[in-house]
């Protein structure tokens, strides 16, 4: 069993049965946002030390590098998502259910073969990526001046694979805290690893830095997964495969979507490269590091204890509608002044992440965050369709949605260049809202609920007019407006947090401050 001696949550303190059962007095929207809050606030760290090495990697490396790191990154992580076999999303569930059984030996099981086959995956994907290094080099650049890097960068794929198995134990152990200190430490890597190395060797440092910050998250999940304890118990090898069926079954819906996902990151920039050129790569990678940045944020910081929480509550339907309302009222609370603030002040970001040189990206980022409301949106629904088990719907939507989106690339390219990926990407994820809805509404009868028709009403008109500011007026009366805009949906959103549940938080964080003083003195 894990360490924690029960099946109390150490990164939440709060119990399965707690999870499934919020009470009426917000102790469901108080459990949102604590863990949003503790994964949020090292997300906080994170970013700031993203934005001193994208700055430095702009700087030393100017657009052509910064979309080669993009180009090597869309890469391997496509052969890290068939390699991955979907265990790592798959295994967070079962993991889940199994310690919301108190069956210990289950629990271990699970925990053995997640292990192992992470480990066989990896290395099966570190080897493929080894082999077809050369075709794969053809494909993407027209020549085989980098297959030695790709070749080298087969080895994170082995380790992206152990580090993704390990974090996946803590995350369905709800180990939140962990998981905080894990990003971090991973963005503290990326930064300490990738200035120097490249301010040293230039292009020829980008390879180098990521196999190393690969290697260092590696080690770094293992560290926290090692203080999970679990009971003893003895798998043989042919036992774990028969194990495994599980996670794979499922997990293969995870791969296809993976699969699906990551290839089209890599046929974007490929189409990209090929008709307008690697530049223009390096603004798309620009814009879309940035609009994700925040959401992404967002997303992950709560994302991290919904997933474990809906598989808790899979069999009962109202309990996951209550749930999905309730993540979909704080996303938007939490990601509206974000998405303003990138809208308004669009220019100074750019800048501030990169150089003057990125300036034609702006354009597209706007497009970019107007799309991500959306994304915010439909991002609970769909997470539900998995933690229920409904891996047809989730698979037929994924697929759906990659052709919608790369077939909106590709026209998008053709008629209006660069921005066309932009509003690629509000149809993308308008598709996710409509599909995922309709899909729900038949499986469990799901309806947002009346508070989230008037939020979505009301962020949504103000996204638009901010967005439709910089069309019709002057860009520093756009900036004005946008701003004041941004400020007075922030003061509401922070209003709207603390009475859903911020203040129950905020007097058990001064309660500690006063307790940890007096103990001091």
């Amino acid at each position: 069993m894990a360490s924690t001696g029960s099946l109390d949550n150490q990164g939440t303190g709060v119990s399965p049965a707690q999870t499934v059962n919020p009470t009426k007095d917000g102790g469901s929207y108080r459990q949102i946002l604590k863990s949003a809050t503790l994964v949020g606030g090292s997300s906080v760290i994170n970013i700031l030390l993203g934005i001193i090495r994208t700055k430095a990697m702009a700087l030393l490396l100017g657009p052509v590098g910064v979309g080669l790191i993009g180009t090597y990154y869309s890469i391997t992580e496509m052969v890290r998502a068939v390699a991955s076999m979907g265990i790592n999303d798959s295994g967070v569930r079962q993991i889940s259910q199994a310690v919301a059984t108190a069956d210990e030996l289950r629990v271990a099981r699970t925990v053995i073969t997640l292990r192992r086959v992470a480990l066989v995956l990896g290395a099966a994907g570190a080897l493929a990526l080894l082999l077809f290094s050369g075709p794969i080099c053809r494909m993407t650049f027209g020549n085989t001046d980098r297959i030695w890097p790709l070749a080298i960068l087969s080895v994170t794929i082995l380790f992206a694979a152990v580090s993704g198995g390990q974090a996946t134990l803590i995350q369905g152990m709800r180990r939140i805290g962990d998981l905080a200190k894990m990003t971090v430490l991973g963005g503290l890597y990326g930064t300490v690893f990738s200035i120097p190395i490249v301010y040293f060797l230039g292009e020829r440092g980008i390879v180098p830095f990521l196999v190393s910050v690969s290697a260092m998250s590696m080690l770094t999940s293992w560290w926290y997964a090692r203080g999970i304890r679990i009971a003893g118990v003895r798998i043989r090898w042919a036992e774990t495969w028969t194990e495994a069926s599980a996670l794979l079954r499922l997990g293969f819906v995870f791969l296809a979507s993976g699969v699906m996902s990551a290839a089209v990151a890599y046929l974007v920039r490929a189409i990209l490269m090929h008709r307008v050129g690697l530049e223009a790569v390096g603004l798309y990678q620009a814009a879309s590091t940035l609009s994700g940045l925040y959401i992404d944020f967002i997303l992950t910081a709560m994302g991290r204890d919904f997933y474990p929480r809906l598989t808790a509550a899979a069999q009962d339907d109202a309990a996951c509608n209550r749930l999905v309302n309730e993540q979909t009222e704080v996303g938007l609370l939490l990601a509206a002044p974000g998405i303003l603030a990138t809208l308004s002040f669009t220019p100074l970001v750019l800048g501030m992440f990169y150089t003057s040189k990125f300036g034609p990206a702006a354009e597209v980022l706007r497009w970019m965050a107007l799309g991500l409301l959306l994304r915010v949106a439909s991002w609970p629904m769909l997470i539900l369709l998995p933690a229920r088990g409904e891996s047809k719907w989730f698979f037929a939507i994924q697929f759906a949605a990659n052709v919608v989106h790369l077939s909106l690339i590709y026209f998008g390219i053709s008629y209006w260049g660069l921005v066309g990926t932009g509003m690629a990407t509000v149809g993308l994820y308008l598709f996710y809202c409509c599909a995922t809805f309709m899909i729900l509404r038949r499986l469990s009868g799901f309806a947002l609920s009346a508070a989230n028709m008037r939020l979505g009403a009301l962020i949504l008109s103000t996204t638009l007019l901010v967005f439709l500011l910089f069309s019709t007026s002057n860009v520093q009366k756009a900036v004005w407006i946008g701003g004041f805009l941004t400020f007075a949906i922030g003061i509401y959103s922070l209003r709207k947090l603390y009475v859903l549940g911020g203040k129950e938080l905020v007097s058990s964080f001064w309660q500690k401050l006063l307790t940890a003083s007096s103990g001091a003195h």
